[in-house]
């Protein structure tokens, strides 16, 4: 269950540890405060699994279904992915991994000006912007899975 919303084994095994949570929101709580400091190589294989913004996830499993899901706002916008294709190139030309972004509640437009933002950070100022992205995607997963 915890694998398709943060594939960081040290965090997976840190809140099945936990259990058993005596309401949905403790379990979000200690997930949210779980492994608190990735590290680049946990960081590096976490990013493997997520497609970059604006192409769609190939797979049938629960980690593509939601990534399909949380993208939605960004996909048949024609000029907007343009740019959004061009500013992942950048990105990736300058960090040598995939640009990563909580995208669900955010518009294109939101997305597109946060990557241009953060292009401007150094390696170790993005490091923990990526942490905190992929805690903010792994609690709206579980969220999701604990709603449906």
């Amino acid at each position: 269950m915890l694998r398709p919303c943060l594939d960081v084994p040290r965090w997976c095994n840190e809140v099945a540890a936990a259990r058993p949570f005596t309401t949905p929101g403790e379990l979000l709580s200690f997930a949210e405060l779980a492994a608190p400091d990735f590290t680049q190589a946990e960081i590096d294989a976490a990013l493997a699994h997520h497609p970059r913004i604006g192409d769609r996830a190939a797979g049938t499993g629960t980690e593509a279904s939601f990534s399909r899901s949380e993208q939605a706002s960004v996909s048949g916008l024609d000029g907007i992915q343009d740019r959004l294709q061009a500013g992942n190139r950048a990105y990736e030309d300058r960090f040598g991994r995939v640009f990563l972004i909580r995208a669900a509640g955010r518009t294109a437009e939101e997305i597109l000006a946060v990557l241009e933002e953060r292009l401007q950070n150094t390696d170790a100022e993005e490091l923990p912007v990526i942490a905190a992205q992929l805690r903010d995607i792994a609690i709206l997963r579980l969220e999701g899975l604990l709603n449906a």
